[in-house]
């Protein structure tokens, strides 16, 4: 009988036990959303002013690059590669940003941007998000695939087409979150594009893509982000960001 009866007690316990395990993680898991939620944004825009940017290759702004009611905007000048990058740079990050793109036109967005005067452009380092007028431009056409808006340029598809028509504006939410090799992009709300950022899999889409054989491409995870001169004038607000 007392055999019996320490067997159900120490039953009791290790049950006990295990709940309160699962008790103490679900707190943790708690606690961890909250911290997150109070993550703050770091605003890289607010309509204002520039000081979070300059040019890349530079510690000047282009004067391509100024501000319109409230607007970044990029204006077209006789010659290219006007290209501009953060200040700061990050790793693991989910940014936010509006863009509005000119009839048949077409920019981008870097993440990851190496600087070094040997790249002449940011493109050379940096992957890019799509900035493009789906209706009229070319690249639309030509390669549907991977050049729409949204796409990870060249490498990784929309899923489908939800971008706003040239003149309107786009929200596009990027994450890019190295520690569990996951990036992704949603735009207007819908998440459109996921990709890894290093492994066998990126790699798999690197050799099979333009970047082939390129040696700095998407290898720096920590990085500036950019805005692209594509030749093509296009507006920017509401740029932030925040650490992961």
């Amino acid at each position: 009988m007392k055999k019996i009866l320490i067997f159900v007690l120490l039953g009791v316990t290790i049950f006990t036990c295990k709940e309160n395990s699962k008790q103490t993680e679900g707190t943790l898991e708690e606690i961890e959303k909250e911290v997150n939620s109070k993550v703050e944004w770091i605003t890289l825009f607010d309509g204002t002013s520039l000081e979070k940017w300059r040019g890349y290759l530079t510690d000047e702004m282009h004067p391509e690059w100024t501000i319109e009611d409230g607007t970044l905007v990029f204006n077209p000048g006789e010659n290219g590669g006007k290209n501009i990058i953060t200040k700061d740079t990050f790793t693991n990050f989910e940014l936010s940003i509006e863009w509005k793109i000119s009839e048949g036109g077409n920019s981008g967005i870097f993440f990851g941007v190496f600087e070094d005067p040997s790249l002449n452009e940011a493109y050379q380092s940096g992957p890019e998000i799509q900035v493009l007028d789906n209706e009229r431009h070319p690249d639309a056409k030509a390669n549907p695939k991977y050049h729409q808006a949204g796409a990870l340029y060249d490498l990784v598809q929309p899923e489908k087409d939800v971008c706003h028509p040239a003149g309107e504006w786009n929200l596009c939410v990027l994450k890019v979150n190295h520690k569990t090799n996951e990036g992704e992009v949603k735009l207007n709300g819908t998440k459109i594009v996921s990709f890894p950022l290093h492994g066998e899999a990126w790699d798999t889409m690197v050799e099979n893509s333009k970047f082939k054989g390129w040696e700095h491409f998407g290898k720096h995870h920590t990085g500036h982000i950019g805005l692209q001169d594509h030749g093509d004038k296009v507006w920017f607000r509401n740029i932030k960001i925040k650490k992961l």
